[in-house]
């Protein structure tokens, strides 16, 4: 979403005329929605003057575009100024400014971070340079346009109030401003020959709509990018939040020791990037020579990075770096240097096999290292056996006298990146209420509902012929009856002559990359914290639509499916709170299994009152 979007010319009359800090205020009222405070009506005024006094020179053309707040779309990151047009080959450039209003920074000694002040006080923020440089790498890395069109993208920041004291400027942020150079005060003329040395003509193909209408596709698969990232080459770029929690935890497990524990808790959603920073950690701290784990409760996503690992470097080489949550009863304490928890919503309060070791994997967790972060998102908690939740971290964080330190991820990037799906997912599976009550498909997700099992099976499996990357996935609500006869079907529904077993008997944890297992159905213990670009959902009758309501029945799972075993007996002893907790459990689950898709989510209902109601919630 482009705030202001003219030419040269017409944003230098606006500025003439006192009113583009009007213009953009009611710009923003009307497409973004959201109010704006004094700081920003006064941070518009001041700097967009500054950048107009910068661009008064012809060797700028007059019909050069220029684009103010512009919002990368389906992210909650906006580039503050962007001139847009052609050098002098004819080659398109857009050059991208991360404006600011500081006067004054201190080092920090964590990369690409300072310290600055605002009103209430001293802030740690992302040095300009690294902020613009990250957008034009997420603009790279996810609009089809920029990328295909091969549109080159400058990114620089300009500090108009600070003098250089050589802070800004230090070599300790040498890379990013090699990448991004950073103009002060006194720079006025140095940055508009940054600009005119790439804008020699003007936006003659609007350079910049084309780029704001771009198709945004997510990032190349994690477990895709493992092989060099563990060797130290970075390709998972993390913006913003993404960034500033990655350097907080790495400074944090640096300075951790036995008697100054810390812990971290990152809440995020489904693809706020929780892995990515996650993974980013891990080759970090291994590179420092500290001695960390990525730890997971799920073995699917721990399989799949090894697999994908194997052939660049030993198989066991491979395993130290990952470990299940359960592995941590009889370690020694602190014997870690950091444990990073990822789908920290699943850890259980037992161990082992039949949940009789140990005490409490939290507690476990957090004794076994001097550092540990927990990744969680609590609406991603599937059975009655997920312990995963802030308030239990914080119980045993202080019980091993350890610091805890809260942030959050907030930007989307599964769904194709779409907040409005899983918005509207909430509100129709009645997990939360949002604006998003009906789901319109003009914004790229593709999501389609097949009144036929069979058709929902054909359209996975030509998804996956184009990278084999399509899944089916359904509710635990059928018996695994090929585990002991591997002859017979599990998901039957005679009616249509639908007959599919479930993946766990060939493939394993291994389903979601083996080319074949496409023929299989997974569960959620198998794709939860793992993704597809296409997932089809089975939802069985264990959630079904009622007058109304969105309503869940346990008792139409699998006995086989451990998720709720033991409801029966909660249901006598708090049956208020277990009703809770199983309608949170189902609701979860499907929640999930929906968003495992980045590109397209294909549904089949099992009852078709609930597939009507989801019909009646989807734009015609």
């Amino acid at each position: 979403m482009i705030v202001y979007n003219k030419s040269k010319g017409e944003f230098l009359t606006d500025i003439d005329d006192f009113i583009i800090e009007d213009i953009i205020h009611k710009s923003v009222q009307e497409k973004l929605n959201r109010k704006v405070g004094d700081s920003e009506y006064l941070s518009w005024k001041n700097s967009l003057l500054y950048m107009a006094n910068v661009l008064r020179t012809d060797s700028i053309p007059p019909d050069a575009g220029v684009a103010i707040e512009y919002n990368i779309p389906r992210t909650s990151n906006r580039i503050d100024f962007i001139v847009s047009g052609q050098n002098g080959e004819g080659k398109e450039h857009a050059v991208l400014v991360e404006l600011k209003q500081w006067s004054k920074i201190e080092l920090t000694g964590k990369d690409a971070m300072v310290r600055t002040r605002f009103q209430h006080g001293m802030s740690e923020e992302l040095h300009p340079s690294y902020q613009a440089w990250s957008y034009s790498a997420l603009l790279y890395g996810f609009n089809e346009t920029v990328y295909e069109e091969d549109i080159q993208l400058k990114p620089c920041a300009y500090l108009h109030n600070y003098v250089d004291d050589g802070l800004i400027t230090n070599s300790f942020y040498k890379d990013y401003i090699t990448k991004a150079p950073v103009f002060c005060k006194d720079d006025k003329i140095k940055l508009r020959e940054f600009i005119s040395g790439f804008i020699k003509h003007g936006d003659r193909n609007n350079l910049i709509l084309r780029i704001e209408n771009g198709k945004i596709k997510p990032s190349k698969g994690l477990a895709d990018s493992m092989a060099s990232m563990i060797k130290g080459n970075q390709e998972f770029i993390m913006v913003d939040a993404q960034k500033i929690v990655f350097e907080n935890a790495l400074a944090l497990a640096q300075k951790s020791t036995v008697t100054d524990k810390n812990v971290m808790v990152v809440h995020g959603g489904p693809g706020t990037g929780k892995s990515v920073v996650a993974i980013n950690l891990l080759v970090a701290l291994t590179k420092k020579g500290l001695l960390a784990q990525y730890v997971t409760k799920n073995s699917a996503p721990r399989t799949v990075y090894e697999t994908k690992l194997t052939g660049t470097l030993k198989r066991t080489e491979i395993s130290n770096f990952f470990s299940g949550s359960g592995a941590f009863t009889s370690t020694r304490p602190n014997v870690y240097d950091a444990l990073i928890v990822d789908e920290a919503h699943r850890l259980n309060l037992k161990s082992g096999m039949f949940q009789n070791m140990g005490e409490n994997q939290i507690k476990e967790i957090i004794g076994a290292s001097k550092f540990s972060v927990f990744f969680i998102d609590e609406n991603q908690k599937v059975t009655l056996s997920d312990i995963g939740e802030e308030e239990e971290i914080e119980k045993w964080a202080l019980h091993h006298g350890a610091t805890v330190h809260k942030y959050e991820l907030t930007s989307q990037f599964r769904c194709g990146g779409s907040d409005g799906y899983l918005a509207w997912l909430d509100d129709v599976l009645q997990v939360r209420e949002t604006a998003n009550t009906i789901l319109d498909n003009s914004d790229g997700y593709d999501f389609r509902i097949f009144s036929d099992p069979n058709a929902l099976r054909d359209a996975i499996y030509e998804r996956n012929r184009e990278a084999n990357k399509a899944r089916l996935v359904a509710g635990y609500c059928w018996d695994w009856t090929s585990k002991k006869y591997p002859q017979e079907m599990d998901i039957v529904m005679p009616e249509f002559g639908f007959a599919m077993r479930w993946n766990l008997g060939s493939d394993g944890m291994l389903w979601i990359v083996k080319p074949e297992s496409v023929s299989e159905v997974g569960c959620i213990h198998t794709c939860q914290g793992l993704e597809v670009d296409y997932v089809g959902v089975i939802i069985g009758s264990d959630l079904i639509y009622r007058n109304g309501d969105v309503l869940v029945d346990p008792a139409k799972r699998s006995s086989m499916d451990k998720s709720v075993h033991g409801y029966k007996k909660r249901l006598k002893e708090k049956p208020e709170e277990t009703k809770e907790l199983l309608r949170a459990i189902i609701k979860n689950t499907y929640r999930t299994l929906m968003s495992r898709g980045m590109k397209g989510c294909y549904v089949y209902f099992t009852d078709k009152e609930t597939e009507m109601y989801f019909r009646s919630r989807i734009a015609e």
